[in-house]
């Protein structure tokens, strides 16, 4: 029989503590494409209507299907706004989403739709301590961090950054 005083024991699972990894809201990269405007431009300057439209027909939106989709221009052109509607317009129904912007813009709004998910007023996460990985390969992580702040400082007894072993104290509430 072992004896309990010398059995190991996870003091850090033992605390109450609650870990949240930023991984856990990654987006999957493999979900996002662009579309550059660029890429209809007339002489890569100018952006005709009559051949824009044209484009607009005859595109396959298909290949956008359950994607999220960011629509820029990579040229130093000036682009007319009812450009970029069409193009919505033509994914409205297809993609999951779409944004007007660059892959870090979409990135963005996917990590708070993937934070606004993480329901803080469930009884195993309501007036807990938190602990936010300090390490995570997630793109933009500063902004991951404080939207998961937004999310989790109504209902957290504390917040930390770090590791269990190394924390760094972010919020305690009063």
């Amino acid at each position: 029989m072992e004896n309990t005083e010398d059995a190991i024991r996870n003091k850090i699972a033992e605390s109450g503590l609650i870990s949240l990894d930023l991984a856990d809201f990654k987006v999957d990269i493999n979900s996002i494409k662009g579309i550059d405007i660029a890429e209809n431009l007339w002489q890569g300057l100018v952006l005709k209507e009559k051949d824009f439209r044209e484009f607009i027909q005859t595109n396959d939106w298909e290949i956008y299907n359950k994607l999220n989709v960011y629509i820029y221009c990579s040229a130093d052109a000036i682009v007319p706004t009812w450009a970029y509607m069409l193009i919505a317009a033509k994914l409205e129904g297809i993609v999951n989403s779409y944004v007007v912007g660059t892959k870090l813009d979409l990135e963005k709004i996917l990590i708070q739709k993937n934070i606004s998910k993480f329901d803080v007023n469930l009884p195993e996460y309501n007036s807990k301590r938190y602990i936010i990985k300090g390490c995570a390969d997630i793109s933009c992580a500063e902004f991951a961090m404080t939207e998961l702040m937004k999310v989790i400082q109504g209902s957290a007894k504390s917040i930390m950054y770090g590791e269990p072993c190394s924390t760094v104290p972010i919020y305690k509430k009063k």
